[in-house]
């Protein structure tokens, strides 16, 4: 029987990973997994020198592989959800030679049991996939919410710069505003989806490091971000927030990040005109896209009034991991140990306030002498002597 080992991606993995996907039709998750091999190609050695060092992007691509007889047959990539890494998301599981469901499986339990920090899986998968569905379904992930993806064309984006959006305390995004776009963000969502992601405040600040990083993919992938939040003086909270990836290459698709407070829904077709005005300063023709949960039925409404298009439909899935932890017999002196020294000691009762001597002198004697027999001077027999 052939042993299927797994361990971390090296690179002699990426060529002949980069031949399998040349032999695929590639979907969109595939065509975002080729770019990423294609830059950790070309930085491989930066890469592998600054993971010496703590750096807040080393976790951002972690993949491992599934060989047999020296012949790759699986991978999956995995990243971080939160910045506590409590929370993790399986990018891209793929199988090359056998079964999608054994090899598939043996990479999720590798996963599952190699990154004890993570207590909860999420990841995102097209319901038209039966195959990928049933493998996830047998590795214990439910549903927890339905998107829809969703692509406006650059006629309606045209159409909507056209119009006047009346958005007022449009405020640009800084370290500064994290507490409040935490709030945002946990007020939009269920309960189940916010114990689920796990975010903190942290989550929602950019350092030094993770921006140099942001503005050198930019650079490589030839992208934009523009991002801002509207404020409302008289909560003094964040009640909408965007995040809009301008791509200057044709092959891609602009994207956004659209978080909207639930009662301030009315926001949906100001932001858009908004956002479609910002895209026109850029000479590329491209759609946008978004996503829209179950849980979101006004922002379903909205991009239905403007004729946007149903791209394709996936699942939010989710699984929770409980490690077990290891008994260990605490080494050192225990408690019963040290008590068998100690015995019990007779002492003098100490007297209370309440006892007559307590009012006394301190040399007073704690016990009361008996009276000796032969102490005559108090017997009534012998009379009073002068």
């Amino acid at each position: 029987m052939v042993k299927t080992i797994i361990r971390p991606l090296q690179y002699r993995d990426l060529e002949a990973i980069s031949q399998y996907l040349r032999r695929v039709d590639q979907g969109s998750d595939l065509v975002a997994l080729g770019r990423q091999l294609e830059l950790l190609r070309n930085c491989y050695g930066l890469l592998k020198f600054l993971a010496l060092f703590p750096n807040p992007w080393q976790n951002h691509f972690r993949a491992y592989v599934a060989e047999e007889s020296q012949k790759l047959i699986g991978l999956v990539q995995v990243e971080p959800e939160n910045i506590s890494r409590s929370t993790w998301r399986v990018k891209q599981v793929l199988t090359m030679e056998t079964s999608c469901l054994e090899t598939g499986s043996q990479l999720l339990r590798y996963c599952f049991e190699s990154l004890w920090e993570a207590r909860t899986w999420i990841l995102e998968v097209n319901i038209e996939q039966k195959d990928t569905l049933a493998l996830y379904r047998q590795n214990g992930f439910q549903p927890i919410a339905h998107l829809t993806h969703w692509s406006l064309s650059p006629s309606i984006l045209a159409g909507l710069a056209e119009k006047s959006s009346d958005l007022v305390n449009l405020m640009p995004v800084s370290n500064a505003d994290a507490q409040l776009l935490y709030q945002l963000d946990c007020v939009s969502m269920p309960p189940l989806l916010r114990q689920v992601f796990d975010r903190h405040v942290q989550d929602f600040k950019k350092g030094l490091l993770n921006r140099t990083a942001l503005q050198f993919k930019n650079w490589w992938t030839g992208k934009e971000f523009k991002e801002a939040y509207v404020f409302e003086p008289q909560r003094k909270a964040a009640i909408a927030y965007f995040n809009v990836q301008i791509s200057q290459n044709s092959s891609q698709p602009h994207q956004l990040q659209l978080t909207v407070h639930p009662a301030y829904t009315w926001l949906y077709g100001p932001i858009l005109v908004k956002i479609a005005q910002i895209i026109q300063n850029y000479p590329s023709s491209l759609p946008l896209e978004l996503v829209s949960a179950d849980y979101q039925p006004e922002r379903e409404e909205c991009l239905e009034q403007i004729a946007a298009e149903r791209v394709e439909h996936t699942l939010l899935m989710s699984r929770s991991v409980w490690h077990k932890l290891r008994e260990v017999k605490q080494e050192g002196l225990q408690l019963s140990d040290m008590l068998q020294g100690l015995k019990s000691v007779p002492r003098s009762p100490i007297p209370t306030r309440f006892s007559p001597f307590a009012q006394g002198s301190q040399n007073l004697p704690l016990e009361i002498p008996e009276k000796s027999q032969h102490d005559s001077s108090n017997d009534p027999s012998n009379g009073h002597r002068a």
